[in-house]
């Protein structure tokens, strides 16, 4: 495997200067680190970005996150270790990273759902983080960047 080209953003710093500022700008939002983790890693499932799978799943071990619930992330509907929390969180991740999908991106039983587990703040953090993973998730994918790497 071979990457098409540098990841974008370290061709043009200012990118990633934006593209980080995005990405830290909701750290000071009582959000929940392994609910980040966990959305990171099921948009990059969907989006097939290795490099962030890899990376969000290690980070997410790294802050200890359990192999068993990592390894179900891409079932979390079917599988016993989140909570409605996290499945809320979970399936807005989905819509919004899927928004051609259906007819109504975001139905509104999973924005009540979200609603009613996250206040505002929290769910603005939600919104602006699966944005970021999503931009992250399509620079290194078109340029199939590889897992493992940098840069």
């Amino acid at each position: 495997m071979q990457a098409r080209m540098k990841n974008p953003v370290m061709v043009l710093p200012k990118a990633m200067k934006a593209l980080y500022a995005l990405s830290t700008s909701t750290g000071d939002v009582d959000l929940p680190e392994r609910t980040v983790h966990l959305i990171h890693l099921r948009a990059s499932q969907i989006n097939g970005c290795g490099v962030c799978v890899d990376m969000h799943a290690k980070e997410a071990q790294q802050a200890g996150e359990t192999n068993e619930r990592l390894f179900a992330v891409s079932a979390w509907r079917e599988a016993p270790y989140f909570d409605d929390a996290e499945r809320a969180a979970l399936a807005l991740t989905e819509c919004v990273t899927r928004l051609s999908d259906r007819a109504e991106p975001v139905p509104d039983d999973v924005w009540s759902d979200a609603a009613d587990v996250y206040d505002e703040q929290q769910l603005s953090a939600l919104l602006v983080q699966i944005a970021a993973i999503n931009a992250w998730n399509r620079l290194n994918a078109s340029t199939r960047q590889i897992a493992g790497s940098v840069g």
